[in-house]
């Protein structure tokens, strides 16, 4: 027995003897979230910007603090209301039994974050957990090893290790911690690394929730407004450095308005980002060398490569953002998910063209669309399979805390975020209580359903159609 099967054991004995925390217990542990937030923010905006290289302060306070303060604020407003009983209908022939599901928690939950949004992708998780009542182990990843090593000393200073534990460390560490008998794990990053974190938990069947990523559409109708999708891709695009899972990976345009739109993406990324502090860098060397790779590849197949900003400043892991038009069907970067600051633009002919582009693929955690055809609008809608849609903007039905996160297919399976958390880490126990069951009142106080089968069987059949 290794010392995180030990480990474990002793989070599940502590989790055995407060097995349905109240309200007020799990409400105070979400409450040391928040604070333990707010108390460092300035701290981890500098740990963040040394994993990062740059990253400015503002960005980490939008995308990483303000996540965990709304989702510790909507959890803190409905906590009490989603851990009522729920009651439930019966059928007319279980006289006045009643039905109803009650919320339990389920013990230990594993959560397995990415480097991409470190807090906030640790933390939201992590709140859902603790507010069903559960304890959390964490393995934050390798990759900002700074900001990983930081959380863990601050979490370490603010919760019990059998409430809130932390384990950092690389890819050993990674896979013993996957292959543990949690009561649930949820992981968050690549789809080839998702399918061995359930191959891991598939040995224990340990439900998993994976939050995986893949090629995020924009379709641009005829009818969109280009300046203001031009201002919203970029921004979802640029947004930390475009490592995040939901940016938009690739444009889908009629032909004849590409190259207006092109100027608008110019227009748009010098607007929004003429400060070179204002977009991250690339979170590695390797991260850099992978999207130089991409370009690479893509201009080996013909792509034109368009620059979106020239005035990023010189120093280390900086790279200049680009449109690409033009580029083969077999250029990786129309394949792989690209996670930095590079827009394949792909000319179609119509609504039709693009949901068949997108359907060819595998599904994307997101999609957004742009445009004013409510008729083509719905089309997009229901003929094509994404996680979760943003029409005429981009990232911010992730931002909606009453909305589940989650993909579908090769983008992942499962979704949290607001009730949605809750319910991914509880268990909705149905109850009956009996008064009467199966024709007893119908029937003279008899109970014909159950042997030996008589006539009053025959007759209460037909009384149950």
């Amino acid at each position: 027995m290794n010392r995180f099967t030990i480990q474990l054991e002793e989070i599940k004995a502590a989790y055995a003897a407060e097995s349905n925390p109240t309200l007020e217990v799990r409400l105070e542990r979400i409450s040391r979230i928040e604070k333990m937030i707010k108390v460092n923010e300035e701290k981890i905006c500098k740990v963040l910007e040394a994993d990062f290289g740059v990253r400015h302060p503002i960005e980490t306070r939008l995308a990483e603090f303000q996540m965990v303060y709304q989702a510790a604020k909507y959890t803190r407003k409905h906590l009490k209301e989603w851990m009522r009983p729920v009651r439930m209908e019966t059928p007319s022939f279980m006289d006045s039994s009643e039905a109803w599901t009650e919320s339990q928690s389920i013990g230990v939950i594993g959560i397995m974050s990415p480097w991409n949004y470190p807090i906030q992708l640790a933390l939201v998780p992590a709140i859902a957990a603790l507010a069903a009542g559960n304890r959390v182990w964490l393995k934050p990843s390798d990759r900002c090893s700074r900001t990983s090593g930081f959380l863990a000393g601050l979490i370490q200073e603010y919760f019990h290790p059998s409430e809130f534990c932390v384990t950092t460390g690389g890819i050993d560490v990674a896979e013993q911690f996957a292959a543990l008998p949690f009561n649930h794990l949820l992981f968050t990053g690549s789809e080839a690394v998702g399918k061995k974190v359930m191959r891991a938990a598939a040995e224990n069947l340990t439900p998993v929730t994976l939050e995986l990523g893949g090629k995020t559409p924009a379709i641009l109708d005829s009818t969109a407004n280009l300046q203001e999708a031009a201002s919203a891709i970029i921004y979802g695009k640029l947004l930390n450095g475009g490592q995040t899972c939901i940016a938009p990976d690739y444009v889908l345009i009629e032909q004849g308005k590409q190259d207006t739109f092109i100027q608008e993406l110019q227009a748009a990324a010098q607007s929004q980002f003429s400060n070179p502090e204002e977009l991250t860098g690339p979170i590695n060397d390797a991260q850099l060398q992978y999207w130089q790779h991409l370009v690479s590849n893509a201009l080996d197949h013909g792509a034109k490569a368009i620059p979106l900003l020239n005035n990023l400043s010189a120093g280390a892991r900086r790279f200049e953002p680009v449109a690409l038009i033009g580029a083969a069907p077999q250029a990786r970067v129309l394949h792989e998910e690209i996670f930095g600051p590079i827009l394949p633009i792909v000319t179609i002919a119509d609504t039709a063209a693009a949901i068949a582009y997108i359907n060819n693929r595998a599904n994307p955690l997101a999609l957004y669309w742009f445009g004013k055809n409510k008729k083509n609008m719905r089309r997009v809608l229901e003929e094509t399979r994404s996680g979760g849609v943003t029409i005429n903007d981009t990232l911010l039905h992730a931002a909606v805390e009453s909305l589940p996160f989650g993909g579908i297919g090769a983008s992942g399976m499962g979704t949290y975020h607001g009730k949605a958390g809750f319910d991914t880490f509880s268990h909705h126990k149905p109850i009956l209580e009996v008064r009467g069951l199966l024709g007893s009142n119908l029937l003279k106080g008899t109970k014909p359903a159950r042997p030996p089968y008589t006539k009053n069987t025959e007759r209460l059949l037909k009384r149950l159609k």
